[in-house]
């Protein structure tokens, strides 16, 4: 038994907490009814915490207060949906309460469990009972009346997980949805994994194995028998870089939470962690990018989610052999839904959510490689930041895989326009990266600090025209900045200008756009498409 909990002791005790709750992670997600049924509970809360272990694993030597900052720190970061942003506001709220605390007691104890439980309500706009929030509640009351009489903090940590499991037994009765599916919710099960695997530790002093274990999924159709009415399909989440500490955080929650539900909403110091189900992601991005720059963008479709469940289940079914994988498919980095549909009829597969302030990585971009199904993958980074990381997920992937070097959305289109299928990989990877610079790609977008570039004077807020990725005009609106680049690149030789106008612009500002360059240009195709893109009022071709 151990009396105390040092940094050393907390460490060994998340990673076990880590181990168990990842042994377990196929059972958690086969109870995920609640909020959606999307199975992703146990996975979720898993990455969330394997976050955690690997900013500790090498610091056991620190103190209690620094590890518990650095496990804090990481698991915001780390966090992955509904139940994973909860699980960091938990730790969060445990580190907050132990800060300046080198040995805890069984009162510190008490009080930590207490600062997590308050930590995690608070980050939930409207918290539901029935949930991994009534056990951390309820684990924090039980802990806070029996705090006195105990010394010793493994029998007190054994005391307040009997609490937690009888709380979380409780939950059907408290949850519907939970009650019909014959579970207990399962968020509140993978906390207590957790609470389990770090009191193994400090009973016995080792932990827990990282093996799967032959625990019988008894909840495995929970999922697949909960009701799929999901009224907000995209769990859509993301980071926040605050551009400004003084961010009207409470703006934009008010602002999003009229589109979705599930949000949770996290202001720490120099970041805000968002996590909320809306059919309107691109909305939500975009409100994000006014108080800065967006990292750990996250987009998952929960209603395929739940379909995937489905089929996984459905083994009465007789198996169809698998389509045999067609030449060429194409994947494309974009941001806004017009842009994506576009994508979709020029022949794209797959859209990976990202562009300017919010890259996607090597791994999303290999992830997305991987799940298209032919011999030949064609990616079209679409900003010169992303470029190197489609480079290192085709130097990983098994497959041969074209990255097209493009460096905006107009360029890809203009690609795809180019896309022959007779072609050899190598004619075709010819073919597509000298189209890219046949059309004259443009954006507009706003500064946003003052600054001087080649020796033009910028100010905060000052509309930019951007040709080929360097700045050409600054002007004081949208619609003149726009003009002046196609008076500038459009000539006797140009045959189609396409205007993709983004969430900032309104159809009738880009028709007004369109009417005044044609005008200008009476033998020119125009064509206006709504992008839906943050940032850029337009992404402009000139052909």
């Amino acid at each position: 038994m151990i009396n105390i909990i040092n940094g050393e002791i907390f460490c060994g005790m998340l990673m076990s907490a880590a181990n168990n709750l990842c042994n377990y992670r196929q059972v958690v997600d086969s109870m995920n009814v609640f909020p959606v049924p999307d199975g992703d509970t146990g996975s979720n809360m898993s990455m969330t915490i394997t976050a955690c272990v690997k900013a500790v694993e090498e610091n056991r030597d620190k103190s209690l207060p620094d590890i518990t900052k650095l496990a804090a720190n990481a698991a915001l970061r780390g966090a992955r949906g509904n139940s994973g942003v909860i699980l960091s506001q938990l730790i969060r709220g445990m580190q907050k309460s132990l800060a300046g605390v080198d040995e805890a007691d069984c009162r510190n104890i008490a009080a930590a469990f207490r600062s997590a439980a308050d930590s995690a309500y608070r980050a939930v706009m409207k918290p539901t009972e029935g949930t991994i929030l009534t056990v951390a509640r309820m684990m924090a009351e039980a802990a806070e009346a029996k705090a006195a009489e105990y010394e010793d903090a493994a029998a007190f940590l054994e005391y307040i997980t009997d609490a937690g499991n009888k709380a979380l037994a409780k939950t059907p009765q408290l949850l519907p949805q939970l009650k019909q599916a014959g579970v207990v919710d399962s968020g509140g099960q993978g906390l207590m994994y957790l609470i389990e695997g770090a009191l193994h530790y400090l009973k016995n002093g080792e932990i827990i194995s990282a093996n799967e274990t032959s625990a019988e999924e008894t909840a495995s159709e929970a999922a697949e028998t909960a009701s799929a009415d999901i009224k907000f399909a995209y769990c859509t989440e993301c980071i926040i870089e605050k551009k400004d500490s003084k961010a009207d955080t409470f703006k934009f929650k008010t602002t999003i939470e009229m589109i979705g539900d599930s949000m949770v909403v996290v202001d720490d110091e120099e970041i805000i962690k968002v996590h909320i189900h809306t059919n309107n992601p691109d909305v939500v991005l975009s409100e994000a990018l006014k108080l800065g720059e967006l990292s750990n963008v996250k987009i998952e479709n929960m209603k395929l989610q739940h379909s995937n469940i489905i089929k996984e289940k459905e083994s009465s079914e007789p198996e169809t052999p698998a389509e045999p994988p067609k030449k060429y498919g194409f994947a494309a980095v974009a941001a806004g839904e017009g842009i994506a549909d576009t994508f979709t009829q020029l022949g794209v597969d797959r859209i990976i959510q990202g562009g300017q302030t919010m890259n996607p990585s090597t791994d999303d971009i290999l992830n997305v490689i991987e799940s298209i199904n032919a011999e030949n993958v064609v990616v079209f980074p679409n900003n010169k930041n992303i470029i190197m990381a489609a480079e290192q997920a085709r130097d990983i992937s098994k497959k041969n895989v074209i990255v097209i070097p493009t460096k905006s959305i107009t360029q890809a289109v203009t690609c795809m326009l180019a896309y022959d299928e007779a072609m050899e990989p190598s004619e075709l990877e010819e073919e597509m990266s000298s189209a890219k610079d046949n059309a004259v790609s443009a954006q507009i977008t706003f500064a946003v600090r003052d600054t001087t570039v080649d020796g033009m004077e910028i100010h905060d807020g000052d509309i930019l025209g951007i040709v080929e990725g360097k700045i050409k005009y600054v002007d004081k609106t949208v619609h003149d900045s726009a003009l002046n680049i196609i008076k500038g690149y459009a000539n006797d030789d140009t045959s189609l200008i396409t205007l993709f106008y983004g969430s900032d612009t309104t159809e009738e500002e880009a028709d007004a756009l369109s009417e005044a360059a044609e005008e200008l240009f009476p033998d020119v195709e125009f064509s206006v498409i709504y992008g839906g893109q943050p940032v850029y009022n337009y992404y402009i071709s000139i052909e």
